[in-house]
């Protein structure tokens, strides 16, 4: 089983995938290859846009989309969470103790 390089055709993404792989994503997205997010969202426009008739429309959709942004999808995504997981860590580091002196009780 040969592993391959590939280049997401929308925001440029690359995944190191079987040939068979590529292949199979190939043919659901009129032969253009598409990483993990992006196949999913254009699923999911074809899906939800009654406008578009074909795969191929929602796959040049989410190409032009992909194309307004400087970063892509991907890394906006990952970006995001690094994001969340800093913010989440923050919450999670122990209190800076302060030191109090005991009470006396007699």
């Amino acid at each position: 089983m040969e592993i391959k390089s590939v280049a997401c055709e929308c925001c440029g993404l690359t995944e190191d995938c079987t040939q068979n792989y590529i292949n199979k994503v190939k043919a659901n997205f009129s032969g253009k290859w598409l990483c993990g997010l992006c196949s999913e969202a254009v699923s999911d426009e074809f899906r939800r846009d009654r406008k578009m008739t074909t795969v191929e429309e929602a796959v040049n959709a989410h190409v032009s989309f992909c194309s307004k942004f400087k970063a892509n999808p991907a890394e906006l995504v990952a970006d995001g969470m690094r994001q969340m997981l800093r913010r989440r860590s923050g919450e999670l580091l122990p209190a800076k103790s302060k030191k109090f002196g005991r009470s006396k009780t007699t």
